[in-house]
Parts: structure tokens; sequence; C-alpha cells
């Protein structure tokens, strides 16, 4: 059974920095994409970032890029979310989410496996 799990969320204030962490049972995160979604209150879930099974290349949604990066380490079979220079607008449920296609886009139907999600709250 597979089982993705978020962790690492939590309170900052504009312009700090927070790494989420989800960490992988039931498959092998260098085998599949992965990305990153969000959901901020109501509004609909968007996608933050992604490393795809293909080339292991990764992706960025415009208003994140050039703040988060996303990474991996095989060994402990996770994938993080460095986010830095935080906003208020990147307050959200942020989601990690795997997927079986080598460059399943951003797309939340492009996906087979979605974790809980963590609470990120940027205070101003």
């Amino acid at each position: 059974q597979v089982q993705l799990v978020e962790s690492g969320g939590g309170a900052v204030q504009a312009g700090g920095s927070l790494r989420l962490s989800c960490a992988a049972s039931g498959l092998t995160f260098s085998m599949y994409s992965v990305a990153w979604f969000r959901q901020a209150p109501g509004k609909e879930r968007e996608f933050v970032s992604g490393i795809w099974r293909s080339g292991r290349d990764t992706y960025y949604a415009g208003s994140v890029r050039g703040r988060f990066t996303i990474s991996e380490d095989n060994a402990k079979n996770t994938v993080y979310l460095q986010m830095n220079s935080l906003k208020p607008e990147d307050t959200a449920v942020y989601y990690c989410a795997a997927s079986v296609k080598a460059a399943p886009a951003t797309e939340r139907s492009g996906y087979n496996w979605w974790g809980q999600g963590t609470q990120v709250t940027v205070s101003s």
C-alpha cells in the first residue's frame, strides 16, 4: 500500500523559510514523477513544483520560481520543498503527490497518490 506523508509545515513571518518533506512507503520515488501542490482556502488546488520521472527534470510554477526548490534524497526515499522568501500568498495546505506518468504535467488528474497535506501559514 502506497503512503505519502508530508511534514515540516508551520507558521512563519513573511520573508522566512520552511522546508517541507514528503516521505514515501510502498513506492520508490526515484521511479515516479513527484510533485508538490497547494490549496488555499476557497481556491483550487494548484501545482507548485515537480520532478518528472523522465530525466528527473524539475519544474516550478511561475509564482514560486526562484524562491522554492524541489529536491530528493533517494537514500531516504524523501522529496523536499525548500521554501524561501515566503509571502502571505503562499499560505495554503501543501500536498505531495506521485504519478506513474513520465511527465504528468501540472493537472491534479495526472497523479495517482496523494499525501494528507501539511499547513503553511505566512503572516505579514
